[in-house]
């Protein structure tokens, strides 16, 4: 993406100005400062989609993992599924795996309803704001076989490196969604 513009500076931790960030972001920053989980943040344009990402990727040194949210037909389950960003996509590996039947994307209404975000921002760290636990997590276990782990704070324009060491052993256990992991 020619006109997509990155900030160079990779910043240690959440912005010292949060004016102009969206609530759901900053709560973000919050919750990991709160954690004591140290994060580099790269900020840039609104990334459409995980290939407008390379360039962040390439700064952040860590792929950005897809984040999917599906539904099933009748709208009542819901499933956050992480994967590498190269990775096809295919239902059929998934709903298999998860013993349910077939799953396609979930609305912008009900994302905005269920983890604070909204198309092409969607994070794990959107199930902060899923206490009731709607959203039932599905991780593809290659994304966990890297040494970080890179996702947006609930808003395309910034993205965020941690280990995944930290994801694993802090960040979900705090977020307090069960876990299915899956091989696509």
């Amino acid at each position: 993406m020619p006109d997509f513009q990155i900030d160079p500076t990779l910043y240690n931790g959440r912005p010292d100005d949060v004016s102009g960030r969206i609530p759901s972001e900053c709560a973000v920053y919050d919750f990991l400062d709160t954690l004591d989980v140290a994060y580099q943040r790269l900020d840039h344009e609104a990334a459409p989609s995980i290939e407008a990402c390379e360039g962040v990727e390439e700064r952040l040194g860590a792929e950005i993992c897809k984040n999917l949210f599906l539904c099933n037909r009748q709208k009542t389950d819901f499933y956050l599924l992480l994967m590498p960003g190269r990775k096809a996509f295919r239902t059929k590996d998934v709903t298999g795996q998860l013993g349910c039947s077939r799953l396609s994307f979930a609305d912008g209404e009900q994302m905005q309803a269920l983890l604070h975000t909204t198309p092409g921002s969607a994070s794990v760290l959107g199930l902060l704001f899923d206490p009731d636990q709607r959203v039932r997590l599905v991780i593809d276990r290659d994304v966990m076989q890297h040494e970080f782990f890179a996702c947006h704070p609930c808003a395309n324009t910034s993205s965020l490196r941690f280990t995944v060491k930290d994801m694993l052993e802090t960040v979900l256990p705090a977020l307090g969604h069960e876990i299915t992991y899956v091989t696509l």
